[in-house]
């Protein structure tokens, strides 16, 4: 399988299976193709050649309530975190659920929200109880981040995408953050696929390490076979 974005290769001779709950860590230098491949799984991306599936169906095949089901079950902590600064804090969270919300449910929980309860148990699980009603735009960056991971606990997702979902956050909050991404998946069986910075966090949170460099699959095993010597050498890899 590949993707090209004009005449950039991002990802070439991908073969790649991850079984039902598992979690892995996608790891490798910048520019590796790890965001590519997190898009492929949320069907924000298409590939070029082979084929792509997920939680047992071709998201490219999909539209209209077929493609919303299939994007119910898979929640994203994007990089860029795709969040709407003006709205306040419990909207962007209760984004989350709008997949499984007829439309006027969605619309009537901008003027009054729906779903408070399981909001501010998310908030207070990632450290952010007080600020549901604050607009999201006057947070820090690092507080924003765990907003969007706020977002996916409460969507309860079969398979969670996280690319790089704790790089703004303190050792103390990632190590928390992740924890939390990983126990949601492990109470409904579902996978956390992860694109980490962080070594070290990889190899605690993780069962299977896939490395990436020039957009081609350089390193796949478990992480218990893996050392951090390992993964330093490999970060070391020029794509």
């Amino acid at each position: 399988m590949e993707v090209r974005y004009g005449d950039t290769l991002a990802l070439a001779g991908l073969d790649l299976t991850v079984g039902a709950g598992e979690r892995v860590a996608v790891v490798g230098p910048s520019g590796a193709g790890k965001s590519t491949l997190l898009g492929l799984l949320n069907g924000s991306v298409t590939a070029t050649a082979g084929s792509v599936e997920v939680l047992g169906t071709a998201p490219g095949a999909l539209s209209g309530r077929d493609l919303r089901r299939l994007r119910a079950r898979v929640g994203t902590v994007h990089q860029q975190l795709e969040l709407v600064g003006p709205l306040r804090v419990v909207h962007n969270v209760n984004a989350g659920r709008l997949a499984n919300w007829p439309t006027w449910r969605a619309a009537w929980s901008l003027l009054r929200p729906q779903g408070v309860p399981e909001v501010a148990e998310a908030l207070r699980q990632v450290g952010l109880a007080e600020r549901m009603y604050e607009r999201t735009e006057r947070l820090s960056g690092g507080q924003r981040q765990r907003v969007a991971v706020a977002r996916v606990l409460v969507q309860r997702p079969d398979l969670v995408l996280a690319d790089e979902p704790v790089s703004a956050l303190d050792p103390a909050l990632a190590e928390r953050t992740l924890a939390l991404l990983t126990a949601l998946a492990a109470e409904r069986g579902g996978t956390v696929v992860a694109s980490l910075h962080d070594p070290a966090l990889a190899l605690r949170h993780c069962h299977r390490v896939v490395g990436l460099v020039g957009g081609r699959i350089a390193l796949d095993a478990p992480a218990a076979a893996v050392t951090p010597a390992d993964l330093a050498e490999f970060y070391g890899v020029s794509a």
